[in-house]
């Protein structure tokens, strides 16, 4: 079967990742947007570009039918769905192939098959797969229950709809809301209630197969760090597994992909207690499409020596060719590791964010793969997933891997936008993962500690300074040195003496700061972003400063401080007192769970916000007599004020 055009049903940086291996096979490439990705960087590297609809994904990037009509109308004959979204749905797969395309997947009966957790679950048993104690369900009322356990959606995959439960009281709540999370990102509220294993891991296995009947595997990651249950760091290969247990992983991997006749990439996931052994080993579940942790497995995996690139793999098989390789050509050198990139406050509750990046620094360093979507001005929209990019690294064993992810880390800079960038670099750098302590739970058990922005107030101040003392002629070449400059940021005034060499600011001891290795005092000050290496009391550090009229971001460790100038202004807020209730976050009220005027307890549920496939309950701060200000499925912005809460006086 012969390809030459692909569309990519999807957008972001998984869209590019599929451009740059179709048009290195010569292959015409076709992208797709909704309103909000109009201009984005994967509609300007493909070959064309065409609209699916509005922003909202159920009428762009869900909607079969616009799907169908791109290809019909850019003469496609190949459908690549990436990861997300439509990826999993059979009825994708079906209509491609009824429209007479290439579907770059697997069948649609295999996708069936796999796509609920309860029938894939009866599959692995069939395959002699061991998996977890299934607790009875019926209808919203379980039985025998035992605790912890945890609940999950039957359908769909990425931590949605998925609970730990502990104690009796956080059980129906859970339910509840596990139930509402599924429905509304997979439109099926069926969930399964499983015993929950304390400090698991989370180990799963590439699996590769063609329409010739060769089933085999392409080892195995680690992605046990994990916050609610979505990945945040993953390795390849997955460290310390007892080799009798990495082998029975891999053999049940290509059990279950013979069981289910499938075709193409895949992935099955299993829980893993390493103390137990090979008796320690259950199955989750299996993800028929591309991973978003594919990359660590290219990274490692030779065949015949050379390395692996899975999107081909799905291209060549889904035209029909054999894979050309036996198991014994694969083999395993060093190690990988990847660092996912969210727009998210990771120390602010993990909210997501939207808005613009206005300044995007990617590690550059040689052997470092960056696979992202975010370049200087793009527009993070609040509708779809916010991961924004993956960072990579190898190395020759896991430590030298997990150094190098810590510095590539410390060269990404993200201006304009949050990000969980310093988070995850705090956990890349932390002795807990170091020394593989980390487990599915960890996260949510455990708190990285907030970045110190003092460094970064420094460095501002620094480099305002030694601009100031620039523009004021030959400040840095005259018979006397230049005086003192003052620095004003966010209210706090620093005295900044470049002869001297230090910053400091009222009531507290100098620090002693200088341009070190050689760079410039004040690169940055051009205000379109640039490297400062200060050292700061004898410790060098890397800064990426941006000099605005009005303000001043650093990027430090990977996290970005953002800091006002006099005359400029901070983010708009109302003047809100304790009583009110904000949206933390752009999103869309689901529920409204009072009515105005009603009474109300301190903690009491008002509402539900959604944003970014996110749940967030909205309580009330304090007894009062609540005033609603918005409605049920109305689209709300940051900061706006959806509730009011009237306290009596005492």
């Amino acid at each position: 079967m012969t390809m030459h055009t692909l569309l990519i049903a999807n957008r972001g940086e998984i869209a590019l990742r599929i451009i740059r291996t179709a048009r290195r096979l010569g292959l015409r490439t076709v992208a797709v947007h909704s309103d909000a990705d109009t201009g984005a960087p994967h509609t300007r590297a493909a070959d064309v570009a065409v609209r699916l609809g509005p922003t909202p994904p159920a009428e762009s990037y869900l909607s079969i039918p616009a799907l169908l009509a791109a290809a019909k109308e850019t003469g496609a004959d190949a459908v690549h769905p990436g990861y997300g979204f439509l990826s999993e749905r059979a009825e994708l797969a079906r209509a491609v192939v009824g429209a007479g395309l290439i579907w770059v997947g697997p069948p649609p009966e295999a996708m069936d098959a796999m796509a609920r957790k309860d029938t894939a679950r009866e599959i692995a048993r069939e395959a002699g797969v061991p998996v977890l104690q299934e607790i009875p369900l019926r209808g919203r009322t379980p039985s025998a229950v035992t605790f912890p356990l945890l609940v999950k959606a039957a359908a769909g995959g990425g931590g949605k709809g998925m609970r730990i439960v502990r104690s009796e009281p956080e059980l129906a709540p859970a339910i509840a809301a596990a139930g509402r999370e599924a429905a509304a990102a997979f439109g099926d509220d069926t969930l399964l209630l499983e015993r929950f294993v304390e400090r698991g891991r989370h180990v799963e296995v590439q699996v590769l197969a063609d329409e010739h009947g060769n089933v085999l595997h392409l080892h195995e990651r680690d992605c046990s760090a994990q916050r609610r249950h979505q990945k945040v760091l993953e390795e390849a290969p997955a460290p310390d597994l007892d080799p009798a247990l990495r082998d029975a992983l891999h053999r049940w991997t290509v059990n279950l992909a013979r069981q289910v006749g499938y075709t193409g990439v895949g992935t099955a996931e299993f829980l893993v207690d390493t103390r137990q052994g090979i008796e320690g080993a259950w199955f989750l579940e299996m993800n028929t499409r591309l991973q978003v942790e594919h990359p660590v497995t290219e990274e490692v995996v030779r065949v015949r020596g050379q390395r692996i690139d899975l999107v081909e793999q799905q291209l060549l098989v889904a035209a029909g060719e054999p894979l050309g390789f036996t198991q014994d050509d694969v083999t395993v050198v060093g190690h990988a590791m990847e660092a996912r990139i969210y727009a998210e406050d990771a120390f602010g509750g993990f909210l997501p964010q939207a808005g613009t990046a206005t300044r995007v620094r990617w590690p550059g360093s040689p052997g470092v793969r960056v696979e992202a979507g975010l370049e200087d001005g793009t527009v993070v929209p609040a509708a779809y997933d916010p991961m924004i990019g993956k960072i990579i690294t190898r190395g020759a064993d896991r430590e030298a891997a997990r150094q190098a992810l810590v510095d590539a880390l410390d060269d990404t800079a993200i201006g304009g936008l949050v990000t969980n960038t310093g988070f995850v670099r705090a956990l890349a750098d932390s002795g807990a993962f170091r020394d593989g302590e980390v487990h599915t739970a960890w996260l949510d058990t455990h708190e990285l500690p907030a970045p110190d922005p003092g460094p970064a107030l420094v460095a501002a101040a620094w480099t305002v300074a030694a601009a100031a003392v620039r523009a004021g002629g030959d400040g840095w070449r005259l018979a006397g040195p230049p005086a003192d400059t003052w620095v004003e940021l966010d209210d706090v005034v620093l005295r900044v003496s470049t002869a001297r060499g230090e910053v400091r600011r009222d009531g507290e001891p100098p620090t002693s700061c200088r341009a070190a290795g050689g760079a410039a005092a004040g690169a940055a000050a051009d205000g379109t972003g640039g490297l400062e290496l200060l050292e700061l009391d004898g410790v060098t550090a890397r800064f990426v400063v941006d000099v605005r009229p009005r303000s001043v971001e650093v990027s430090t460790r990977g996290h970005t401080f953002r800091f006002t100038r006099p005359g400029g202004s901070r983010a708009a807020e109302a003047d809100l007192s304790d009583g009110v209730v904000v949206a933390a976050m752009p999103g869309s009220l689901t529920r409204v769970d009072v009515r105005d005027g009603e009474p109300v307890t301190a903690g009491q549920t008002l509402g539900v916000l959604e944003a970014m496939k996110m749940e967030l309950a909205l309580v009330a701060p304090s007894d009062g007599v609540v005033r609603v200000r918005a409605t049920a499925g109305e689209q709300v912005a940051a900061r706006q004020v959806l509730f009011v809460l009237e306290v009596p006086d005492a």
